[in-house]
């Protein structure tokens, strides 16, 4: 089943039937929000706003562990997250899409792990698996991230934007800073040094969780506006906002047309990302 991350009324889209919102609870404390189960052309999708209806936490204080257990005690295994960043390529204009394939990764404060060894959380879900395993054994598990996107999700994303003629860009490296007060224009000419694309404050460690947990994980991003002292005006969440607005039904049709699109199989390795990770 596939699971969305992205903002509030996302799933209030034309053809997806509502079936039920769903509170969960989960040793990591609450998600953002209740979860949205819906259907569309007989495939069953679960929407989640990351901040909470009304954007009631700020990304610092999002509880990603929860938000990714959540999916995982419904039974989601495909993960597609949507989110604003900021430009820092000259390259991307405001209302590209960036499908990215890497991140640097600038956060501080954030818990990035499920496996914390003796203070490991019991799994409360009835599946039985690597997770179940090694959080039972309280494990110590140290993922690769060598390529962290799922492959054939990025490879539908690129397909529907590319039908659609959508402005988009098939790789960005997505730099992740903790938020949440704006980059100066120092921070984000270093980020450009090291190669950086895009910058956001929700990418992880959502993206890490997910593929703790062995779900497939692919994000779509909006650029915006341009990032600070790459813009020559003052920077506001007003912008962020508007853009996304004007941008919603781009969003909606990459949503429908990448369920659509969606194999029932993957060729990906993300699924054997516990091979060999325990110690």
């Amino acid at each position: 089943m596939l699971g969305i991350i992205g903002g509030s009324g996302l799933y209030q889209i034309d053809g997806i039937k509502i079936l039920d919102e769903i509170a969960i609870k989960t040793p990591f404390g609450e998600p953002s929000d209740k979860y949205i189960l819906t259907q569309y052309k007989g495939r069953k999708i679960v929407f989640l706003p990351r901040h909470g209806k009304g954007h009631k936490y700020p990304p610092h204080l999002i509880n990603f562990r929860a938000n990714i257990w959540g999916f995982r005690k419904l039974g989601v295994n495909k993960i597609l997250s949507i989110s604003a960043v900021g430009g820092i390529n000259p390259s991307l204009k405001p209302g590209d899409f960036v499908i990215s394939d890497q991140f640097i990764d600038f956060t501080k404060s954030r818990v990035q792990t499920f496996y914390e060894g003796v203070y490991s959380k019991n799994d409360d879900t009835e599946i039985k698996d690597e997770v179940s395993e090694f959080l039972k054994s309280k494990r110590v598990v140290h993922i690769d991230v060598t390529n962290p996107f799922c492959p054939d999700m990025r490879d539908v994303l690129i397909k529907v934007c590319d039908k659609n003629n959508f402005p988009f860009h098939q790789k960005g490296v997505y730099a992740a800073t903790e938020g949440p007060r704006l980059e100066t224009s120092a921070e984000i000419k270093f980020l450009r040094l090291i190669g950086a694309d895009i910058v956001g404050m929700t990418l992880v460690p959502e993206i890490v969780l997910a593929r703790e947990l062995k779900i497939h994980f692919a994000s779509i991003s909006v650029v915006t506006n341009l990032a600070a002292g790459i813009s020559q005006n003052r920077l506001t969440s007003d912008e962020v906002v508007e853009m996304m607005k004007e941008k919603n039904e781009q969003i909606k049709t990459v949503i429908l047309n990448f369920i659509e699109n969606l194999p029932e199989r993957f060729n990906c390795e993300c699924e054997n990302v516990l091979k060999g990770a325990a110690i």
